[in-house]
Formats: C-alpha cells, structure tokens, sequence
C-alpha cells in the first residue's frame, strides 16, 4: 500500500496529531528529539454492572455486550480477586469487564468521545482538569453508556457507568494535559 492511501484511511485524531499537535508541542517545550514528544499509548475503558454481577450472570454479558459495541473490540472479564462476604462476593467471581485500545482504534475512539459523547452527557460543563495522576495520565468516569451513539436507547436494560483512563508518554502533567488540549479535551476552565 502508498503512503498516500495509507495517509487517507488515517483516523482523524492521528492524522491532527502527526499534523499539527506534534508541531506545537514541541514548539511549546522545546522537544530536540521527535521521540520525546508526548504521544497517546493507550486508552482502557472499563465497566461494571456492580451488585448485579452476584445476582445476576446475564448483567456481565450485557455490560460486555455495551462495552464491545463502545469499543469495537471485545473486551476481557474480570474477575474478583477476594472474597467478600457482606457483599456476597467469591473468589474468582465475574465482576465487570475491561477493554485496552491501541493504535487506530484508540484515535477513533477518542474522536467518539470528544465530538459525540460528552457533548451529549447532561448539563455537561467541561471535564475535569485535574484528574492527572501525576505521570500523565488521564483518568474520568461517564455515568451513563447510551452519551454513545453505538448504544440504543431501547435495547439498554440497566444503565451503567464506565471508567476511561487514558495513558500517555507524558513526563509529567502539564505535557499530558497539553496533548490532549490539542485534542480538543473540554476542560473545565
């Protein structure tokens, strides 16, 4: 395959980031090496049906079912690692499910989130910009599944959150934060 027919199937957000966030980042800190500057390494998005996981063996499969229309990718069960027994919990229990995106599947679903989901979350005012960990990573909730175009309203039995944290080559917090500016996260001023 060219080069030019490689570039045109290029998500969007990867195409900007070779194009234009690469450049003003190191503009802005004075990168020498193009491997310095920062870069999007993963995102994992995970969910839970949370107490109907004891009750229920259907709710892991239908939050897998949400999880994998979100992602485009069939995500992974997770298990509990003790047991619990004010919560009825065992060992080894199915309790949620989690996804790890890479490549051009991370760039798409970045793009889905920033100009689809989370301008279609409730009184929504911006995220927030202080939910770095201290490495450059990102981490946010979303209350609801169906902000995502991929889920339909009338097919959801239970709605659920989610987890997404996005993992950069950041060194530290203001990088992060100024990568993904550059992808248009909506924070909070």
């Amino acid at each position: 395959m060219s080069n030019i027919t490689a570039a045109k199937n290029q998500p969007r957000f990867k195409k900007r980031y070779e194009e234009q966030i690469k450049k003003n980042l190191i503009e802005k800190y004075g990168f020498k090496n193009e491997l310095e500057v920062p870069k999007l390494d993963k995102i994992v998005i995970s969910m839970s049906p949370g107490r109907d996981a004891v009750v229920d063996r259907k709710a892991i499969e239908q939050t897998a079912n949400d999880l994998a229309l979100i992602s485009g990718q069939k995500p992974a069960i997770t298990k509990a690692k003790k047991s619990n027994a004010s919560f009825k919990v065992r060992e080894g229990m199915d309790m949620g499910c989690k996804v790890t995106l890479r490549g051009e599947r991370m760039y798409e679903f970045l793009d889905r989130l920033v100009t689809v989901a989370l301008p279609r979350v409730r009184d929504f005012r911006g995220i927030n910009g202080k939910s770095f960990d201290g490495r450059g990573n990102y981490a946010m909730g979303l209350k609801e599944q169906i902000v995502f175009a991929e889920i339909q309203y009338d097919k959801v039995d239970k709605i659920r959150g989610m987890d997404i944290i996005i993992c950069t080559t950041a060194a530290n917090d203001e990088q992060a934060k100024e990568l993904l500016r550059g992808f248009e996260m909506p924070f909070r001023n």
